[in-house]
């Protein structure tokens, strides 16, 4: 048997997102499913107990004010039985006896036995049951087999009360035999009060109700640190500087924060170490190769001396590029609040005053938490790289769900399948020519991406139908 797929999307849509909802409402479920099952298993139990208890009470009371009777004067008798009456039982003195016969079933010979031990000699209690303790009411019945009732009474000699208080069905009927000849007859109806379920029920409210407050203080006290991390954990991502946290909660979770502080020492200790070995690296190769620059000065050949030092300003370009990205990476400008508009905007600016065709497109103002230098850097590279390969650069920036989405469009001729990953790579080149004013260094997209994954983003390139390359920037806001 399956769920229709309607009520299944139902359920998780309903279901609680976050871990202490879900452990409150499993929780929850699995105390109401126990009281609930106790409540339908042990209801029956208690009532057999109540009805039994007021049955023994009732024997005992017709026992004893059968005895006071007959000791009572005459004048007075029907006033002992007028006190002794209830809402629930009757008792009256009569010619007629309501139950004629003993009973016949082992509970009324039982019953019996009992009420002959503690009557005087010579007395024998005929006693009927009119209900049954654990299905309760028992069927009427017709003809000759039908049960003794007041009913069957002769109207004279019914109490005044007996129709008013024996307005349900009778759950025991008693005669006694008196010393005079006449009979001391007892009628009950009780039943246990319905209220009984009430109570049970209010009891399993309140449980559920203290068991959600102690679960939610318990579950929060869990949740908590686990938030913080979460929270942590994502600056990490964006490349910011965090303070160790403070080890709070259960013993696992005061670990697992623990364990995060020392991760978050070794990567931020592993890229200071090898930015700063990028940069000491890169100033290192300046001398030789500034040395092998004027060497090649000497060279006779004109060919050859034009290509060496080709070679060698295109390696000096790339360690002067090297450097500054690892300069730039050391002194990692403060997370701020920045206006995107505004910085693509005056990014186009720059690009217009050079002569070219670029367009801004920024429905509304979008603010974000960012390193403005370190971002503004990125799409400087995304926008030349447009621009270097395309005509007609269009930007454009839109929030979404929680995201920051920036889009840089050019009519180029685009990247093959096959390369869009490629490009990413440090110092990789698709422009064969391997000319720094044709196909650049090869670092603009690698910087690009580098900062955008610090900054918890993601680059995408897509090669457009309708023609020219399409980078899109994605930043949590």
């Amino acid at each position: 048997m399956t769920f229709p797929a309607s009520l299944r999307s139902a359920l998780l849509y309903l279901w609680p997102r976050t871990l202490a909802s879900q452990l409150v409402v499993l929780l929850l479920t699995a105390i109401v499913g126990a009281q609930m099952l106790s409540i339908w298993i042990f209801q029956d139990e208690r009532r057999i107990a109540m009805v039994a208890l007021a049955r023994d009470n009732l024997l005992m009371r017709a026992v004893s004010i059968a005895d006071l009777l007959e000791d009572t004067p005459l004048a007075l008798q029907e006033r002992v039985l007028e006190a002794s009456s209830s809402r629930f039982a009757v008792f009256w003195l009569g010619e007629t006896p309501l139950v004629p016969e003993p009973g016949a079933s082992s509970v009324e010979r039982k019953l019996q036995n009992f009420l002959n031990s503690q009557l005087d000699r010579g007395k024998t209690a005929n006693l009927n049951l009119r209900a049954d303790e654990k299905r309760g009411p028992r069927d009427q019945q017709s003809g000759s087999d039908r049960p003794p009732s007041w009913r069957g009474v002769p109207k004279h000699e019914r109490p005044r009360d007996l129709k008013k208080i024996m307005n349900r069905q009778e759950d025991l009927v008693l005669s006694i035999p008196m010393s005079d000849g006449r009979w001391f007859n007892v009628a009950t109806s009780y039943r246990p009060p319905r209220g009984a379920l009430y109570s049970l029920l209010v009891q399993l409210g309140l449980t559920a109700l203290a068991s959600v407050v102690i679960i939610g203080l318990a579950v929060r006290r869990v949740t908590r640190p686990l938030k913080e991390l979460a929270v942590s954990a994502e600056k990490l991502g964006r490349g910011e500087s965090l303070e160790p946290l403070r080890p709070s909660g259960p013993r696992e979770v005061r670990a697992l924060t623990s364990a995060f502080n020392d991760m978050q020492n070794r990567i931020t200790r592993f890229v200071s170490d090898r930015t700063r070995m990028l940069a000491a690296i890169s100033h290192d190769l300046r001398t030789p190769i500034t040395s092998l620059r004027l060497r090649a000065e000497f060279i006779e050949d004109d060919e050859n001396r034009e290509k060496m030092i080709e070679t060698l300003e295109e390696m000096a370009h790339m360690t002067e590029a090297t450097l500054r990205f690892a300069r730039d990476e050391a002194h990692a400008d403060k997370p701020e609040n920045a206006d995107v508009g505004a910085i693509l905007e005056a990014l186009a600016a720059d690009q217009q005053d050079l002569g070219h065709d670029i367009s801004v497109d920024i429905a509304d103002r979008i603010i974000l938490s960012c390193r403005p230098v370190a971002l503004k850097r990125a799409l400087r590279n995304l926008i030349e790289n447009a621009i270097r390969y395309g005509e007609n650069v269009s930007l454009s920036a839109a929030a979404k769900a929680g995201e920051v989405v920036i889009r840089i469009q050019d009519r180029g001729p685009g990247i093959p399948e096959d390369r869009l990953k490629d490009v990413f790579e440090p110092f990789v080149r698709l422009e064969e020519s391997r000319s720094e004013e044709t196909g650049g260094i090869g670092l603009g997209l690698s910087i690009a991406r580098s900062i955008i994954h610090a900054h918890g983003g993601t680059l995408m390139l897509r090669n457009r139908p309708e023609g020219g390359l399409e980078a899109e920037v994605r930043l949590p806001m």
